[in-house]
């Protein structure tokens, strides 16, 4: 009986994984959607992120011929969820997932299909191991996968799997890949001996890649010595060969161009422009080596990961890029934690919750209640100035959610009770606190002060990072398998496991299976959750053996050698309590004995228990309160075997009227259980057989203190093997089936004498287990048998050819099966026969068995979905039918709210309906949306995209209004504020001290603080920001840095400083001449003293090059500041074109410098929301509702309409109320506000088809809402 060919579903729904170990190079990532994807051994596992509860776990298929490597490096793709309601079905590309191994095979998975998509590298070399991956977006509707193998070769694959570009960095080992956030085409690559190449791509071959080589200057001293003395192939990944070696980077999300570089023991801030350090700062005393580095999404914070499982926390010190630690946290507390320590593998921030997190810090609400265990929520005693949420795993199989507390002080000078009170404060916060160091002896240390602000007020940006204290909390934690498996124990429900404590009610079933581990704990499985219900740690070295006794204890066993003369060996039994978490040792000699435990076997009540030594005679002992050894039987044992519960008669009708008598239908009484008139039991009779080296097979009956032989019916024919041992049986009355060492399956019924025999033609047999039965099945025979070369079969000894009905095993191909049992939970006959199998790669797994007349087949089974994994399956029907419930209601409402909300809520029933279902609306976010579903549409459509991981969408709904407000300003002419004049008379030695001169005047404008900075427009803050970046590079040394310090003056208006930086130059410099006759030029533009002064400095020095920027700032010394601009945009200097332009030009000729960015983000960039905040700013709101409709978003185009509309009705009001308060530009006509924003007037034909188009959307949401049919358990 062959199985037929399954679909990946049914094969990978229901694995619990093991934990993941350097092996996977601490391979983990975060959907901005909150889905957690971690590797572990050769599988991968996806875990919701917000409940914290495992989804799914996808094993990846082994290579032909080879068992599965392990997996090192998983990313999702950066797609956003797809809204297109044309399509028959909704469209899953943003589920998938890039994974690669040690083979240096990469896959993309579909998570939604749980199924390889396509391998990238089918035919890779399998020493050129996989490091990391990243993907590119290199056209608007394309991405590419680049990916680091082996130790120095960089490959860029496209989706379809077609390798177009490949790099070899020589003796540099690649050590990871990170995606720049401000443009999707450009990753940076890193090495550990500090090689850094900016690779931009720009197409789908091998031209379309620009790469740039850079070189950070860094110690690797300690990396020579580990190559010399290092075993492993010069070609492996860096992860492989170097496990405690680490190099990362991030690029930061508030300046471009700026990357926070970590090695072992420094931290530096590296320019990509200048391609060089602005500050490196070492690692102090007695920390461990740095793991990773996260820079915060909304504060000029980094966070620093160490490889001892410590946070760092690094602040910025005074404008410079220079990081000053201040505190350190614990990321593995060190109570109730295993010897030794488990190690940090992944460190990961969430930027979903830091989204989050901005939009209600902008949208305040003033009157709702508090909600203490809401994360987002800023309105307690203190003034909590950030959240952070980080996410660490471990090499124990934990996932630890973390959030990270940032609280500003209302005086840095607190009395030091205060001080005393809030670090007691801190210590009760968190069970175990969580020691704190202090590192005040650091310059300009964090002052921890506490707080005690009203409520109501929102932390400010005016905090000086001096006055922070923060503090951490442990809110959330996954337990999955805490080691690798290596033996398993299901109970085995009986009427008498439940004598023991009174009555005749046979013991409940219970959905728990334990798992001993390498490591010495016992973990127990709920299969009804698929999760790990408790783990405990009861021995010190590997559980070598585990029995269940009854449903709630368990009894496990462990060995140690000795190491003097005797050699001998300590066996350590331990029986664990369940209930009460218990582990209390029995036979505990107080020297070694002479020989090791080799097995245990338990009654299936738990009355008994066998302990099988290692060439020494077997104990029979009675587990009860105190266990007591009845006897000790010195018999060559092979084999032992309790039997089973019998087979219930079909009257039975179930498992709770089963008897258990071990000499039902033997020769002994069929009441061997009697019940007394007050019904108490007697004593039960239970039986073993067994097999000896000789072959002879006897059967022993045990009951109470008595042990007895028990004489059954011999078979016809000889049962001695004649070729091998017995090596596995199992019991079940009245059938005894055996296995030997060369694959001969024996069985024999000891009533009738009838027996039977075939061979398997495998290996030897390790272990035989009798499916459980229950009234009415109509075989009785079927048997799991596991061979010693790890495989499996299933077999129906009822049939008329067991062999030829056999299932063997294709189902888990690469993986190896340690141990199998079959889950004891069947009542009835239609349900289904369940295997447990733990694999070597330590996953355990639930397989179904689907019997036919003759046949049967296997699938994964998944015993009871939990909630998680339900929303996973049915979210997005569950939504559309409680959004077809909910929408009669408003229809017979009236009113423009009424309207305004209807209109609102099918927004958000298209997210039901368009978005897969990978978000629930958690109970936090419930109190967060109350907060701003009365700010306006904006503040609501950015925390929809919030909700949904669309960060960009979020920020581009977040800086709307003032988008919409830079517009409306521009429209009604309000005067600019204009630079002050220049001096008309300059002294000469007041020039030339201003060498060093950077200060420029900027108006007050309002911050974008965190991750607003990405879609920053405003004049006042392009100025701010480029001032901000003046001081990085006034230390810095060499032509090329001072050619670039003179662009950003010039950019930014102070061509003072930029002529005497520029005279600064050395008269042997090869660009002296060049910048002679730029300050010259420039001179020329401030005063006649400055020139002349320029004159004689230039007269002195003549000097012989040029410069790629002269034209450019020659133009704007003659005032030609719109060529100028040009001539930056078309070499790719978008943002300095932008500052220029913000210095120097007004109304239109400013807004085409915007319009022209927006095309070039837009088209180029792919950051369609950035691209329509510069349209919106420009004036273009036709080019930005083009935009939208390019990217197929129907219904965002109507909500944008909608909240343009709005946002403009409340500044025309505003204005109004200030021309009846007094006279002003608007009553004498200059700034009359016009009543439409151009471009989206009513009556337009653009806006008409917008209206249209998004009736159209709406009919047809409805119909798809009304037309599907409610889902019902």
């Amino acid at each position: 009986m062959a199985a037929s060919k399954l679909s990946p579903t049914d094969t990978w729904g229901s694995t619990l994984p093991g934990p993941p170990s350097r092996n996977n190079f601490g391979s983990a990532d975060l959907s901005p959607s909150g889905l957690f994807a971690f590797s572990s051994g050769s599988s991968v596992s996806v875990v919701d992120s917000r409940s914290l509860q495992l989804i799914s776990t996808i094993p990846l298929p082994p290579p032909p011929g080879a068992l599965s490597p392990f997996v090192t490096s998983v990313r999702w793709i950066p797609l956003p969820l797809p809204r297109d309601l044309l399509s028959t079905e909704p469209s899953a590309s943003h589920l998938l997932l890039a994974v690669a191994d040690r083979h240096g095979r990469v896959a993309l998975v579909d998570f939604h299909l749980r199924s390889v998509v396509v391998w990238l590298n089918p035919s890779s070399d399998p020493k050129l191991g996989v490091q990391d991956l990243c993907w590119v977006q290199a056209r608007q509707d394309s991405h590419v996968l680049a990916a680091i193998s082996g130790s120095s070769f960089l490959s860029l694959y496209t989706v379809s799997g077609g390798l177009f570009w490949k790099y070899d960095a020589g003796t540099e080992i690649l050590s990871c890949l990170r995606r720049d956030p401000y443009d999707s085409r450009h990753f940076c690559v890193l090495g550990l001996k500090g090689l850094l190449l900016s690779v931009k791509v720009l197409g789908d071959t091998e031209n379309d890649v620009v790469i740039q080589e850079m070189q950070i200057k860094t110690d690797f001293t300690e990396l020579l010595r580990l190559e010399r003395d290092g075993n492993s192939s010069s070609s492996s990944p860096a992860s492989a060969a170097f496990p405690l070696y680490f190099a990362r980077f991030a690029f930061s999300p508030h300046w471009k161009n700026i990357l926070f570089v970590t090695f072992p023991r420094e931290l530096l801030v590296f320019d990509l422009q200048y391609e060089t350090p602005l500050s490196t700062t070492p690692l102090p005393r007695g920390c461990a080596k740095f793991l990773d580095v996260l820079p915060d999404p909304n504060n000029e914070l980094l966070y620093c990961a160490h490889v001892d499982g410590r946070l760092s926390i690094w602040r910025q010190k005074g404008g410079e890029q220079v990081h000053v630690m201040c505190t350190m946290e614990e990321f593995m507390p060190s109570i109730g934690l295993s010897i030794p320590s488990p190690s940090a593998l992944a460190v990961l921030l969430s930027q979903s919750d830091s989204t989050m997190q901005t939009i209600t810090k902008l949208y305040p609400d003033e009157t709702s209640s508090v909600d203490f265990d809401n994360p987002f929520d800023f309105y307690d005693e203190s003034i909590v100035v950030s959240k952070t949420t980080f996410f660490s795993l471990s090499d124990d199989g934990k996932i630890w959610k973390w959030v990270l507390s940032a609280e500003g002080v209302e005086d840095a000078l607190k009395n030091a009770s205060d001080l005393d009170m809030s670090i007691v404060g801190a210590d009760v916060a968190l069970p175990g606190a969580i020691q704190k160091k202090d590192f005040s002896n650091l310059e300009d240390g964090l002052v921890v002060t506490p707080t005690n602000k009203s409520r109501g007020q929102t932390s400010s940006s005016s905090f000086g990072r001096s006055d922070l204290s923060f503090k951490i909390s442990l809110t959330g934690q996954l337990q999955l398998l805490s080691s690798t498996v290596s033996t398993l124990a299901v109970p085995s429900p009986s009427l008498t496991a439940s004598l023991a404590r009174g009555g005749n009610i046979p013991a409940a079933a219970v959905p728990l299976v334990a798992l001993g581990t390498h490591s010495g704990t016992i973990d127990i499985v709920d299969v009804s959750t698929n999760a790990v219900a408790a783990s405990t740690s009861v021995h010190t070295g590997v559980v070598r053996g585990l029995r269940w006794l009854g449903n709630s204890r368990l009894v496990s066993f462990s060995y140690s050698q000795v190491n003097d003369k005797s050699r001998g060996y300590i066996n350590k039994l331990v029986v664990t309590c369940l209930r009460s978490g218990l582990n209390k040792q029995f036979c505990d000699l107080q020297k070694p004995e002479r020989t090791p435990i080799r097995a245990l076997r338990t009654s299936s009540s738990g009355r008994y228990l066998l302990i099988l030594f290692r060439d020494a005679p077997v104990e029979v002992w009675a587990m009860t309160k105190h266990p007591v050894m009845l006897r000790s039987l010195a018999l060559p044992f092979t084999v032992v075997e309790w039997t089973l519960p019998a087979v219930p008669r079909p009257g039975q009708g179930g498992p709770s009227k089963q008897s258990l008598s071990a000499s039902e239908g033997v020769a002994a009484p069929a009441d061997s259980t009697s019940v007394g008139s007050d019904g108490s039991t007697e004593e039960t009779v239970e039986s073993f057989a067994f097999a000896l080296v000789n072959g002879a097979l006897g059967v022993f009956e045990v009951q109470g203190r008595r042990i007895r032989d028990y004489r059954p019916k011999w078979p016809s024919t000889s049962f001695v093997p004649s070729d091998g041992l017995v090596t596995a049986m199992a019991y079940r009355l009245p059938h005894v089936v055996m296995g030997d060492k060369s694959g001969n399956i024996r069985w024999w019924d000891v009533t009738t004498g009838q027996s039977s025999a075939f061979n398997s033609h495998r290996d030897g047999i390790r272990r035989i287990k009798f499916s459980p039965v229950v009234a009415g099945d109509r075989s009785r025979g079927r048997v799991a048998v596991l061979f010693n070369d790890n495989t499996f079969s299933v077999f129906d000894l009822d049939s008329p050819d067991p062999l030829a009905q056999s299932l063997l095993q294709p189902q888990i191909p690469g993986t190896l099966v340690l141990e199998l049992d079959w889950l004891p939970l069947r009542t009835d006959k239609n349900d289904p026969l369940v295997l447990c199998i733990a694999g070597a790669d330590s996953t355990f797994r639930l397989v179904e068995v689907t019997v036919y007349v003759y046949t049967c087949s296997l699938k994964n089974y998944d015993y009871g979905c939990d909630g998680s994994l339900r929303l996973m399956a049915f979210e997005r029907e569950e939504l559309r039918k409680r959004a077809n419930e909910r929408l009669p209601w408003h229809e017979n409402l009236e009113g423009e709210d009424c309207i305004q909300k209807q209109t609102h809520y099918t927004h958000e029933y298209s997210h039901a309906r368009l978005y897969p279902s990978v978000v629930s609306f958690s109970h936090r976010y419930s109190y967060s949306y109350a907060d701003v579903v009365k700010k306006g549409y904006a503040a609501r459509f950015a925390f929809a995209a919030a909700v949904y991981g669309e960060t960009s969408e979020a920020l581009f709904w977040l800086q709307l209004p003032q988008a919409i407000r830079h517009l409306m300003n521009k429209l009604t002419k309000r005067s600019p504020q204009k630079l002050p004049s220049p001096a008309s008379g300059v002294d000469e030695a007041t020039m030339l001290s201003k060498i060093s001169s950077t200060g420029v005047w900027a108006p007050e404008a309002r911050k974008c603080d965190g991750s607003l900075r990405l879609m920053a427009f405003e004049r006042e803050e392009l100025r701010k920001r480029a001032n901000e970046r003046l001081p990085w590079h006034e230390n810095l040394e060499g032509e090329d840095c001072i050619q670039k310090q003179v662009h950003e003056l010039i950019s930014v208006g102070n061509l003072e400083a930029a002529v005497s930086l520029l005279l600064s130059s050395a008269p042997d410099s090869p660009y002296f001449y060049p910048n002679a006759l730029r300050a010259i030029a420039l001179a020329s533009a401030v005063s006649k003293s400055l020139l002349d002064l320029a004159l004689k400095v230039v007269a002195a020095n003549m000097v012989r090059t040029d410069n790629s920027l002269t034209g450019t700032h020659l133009l704007c010394a003659v005032g030609r500041h719109q060529e100028a601009c040009s001539q930056l945009q078309d070499s790719g200097r978008w943002t300095d074109a932008a500052t220029l332009a913000a210095t120097h030009l007004e109304g239109s000729d400013y807004a085409r410098v915007l319009q022209r960015w927006a095309d070039h983000v837009l088209h180029a960039e792919h950051n369609v929301w950035r691209a329509l905040i510069l349209y919106v700013a420009a004036g273009s709101l036709q080019e930005a509702l083009a935009a939208l409709r390019e990217v197929q978003q129907p219904d965002t185009v109507a909500m944008f309409v909608l909240a343009c509309q709005e946002i403009h009705s409340e500044i025309v009001t505003e204005l109004s109320s200030l021309e009846d308060e007094s006279e002003s530009e608007y009553a004498s006509g200059e700034g009359t506000v016009p009543p439409d924003l151009p471009g989206l007037e009513p009556g337009k034909e653009e806006v008409t088809a917008v209206c249209e188009y998004f009736q159209q959307y709406q009919r047809k949401l409805v119909h798809l809402c009304m037309d599907y049919q409610p889902y019902t358990d």
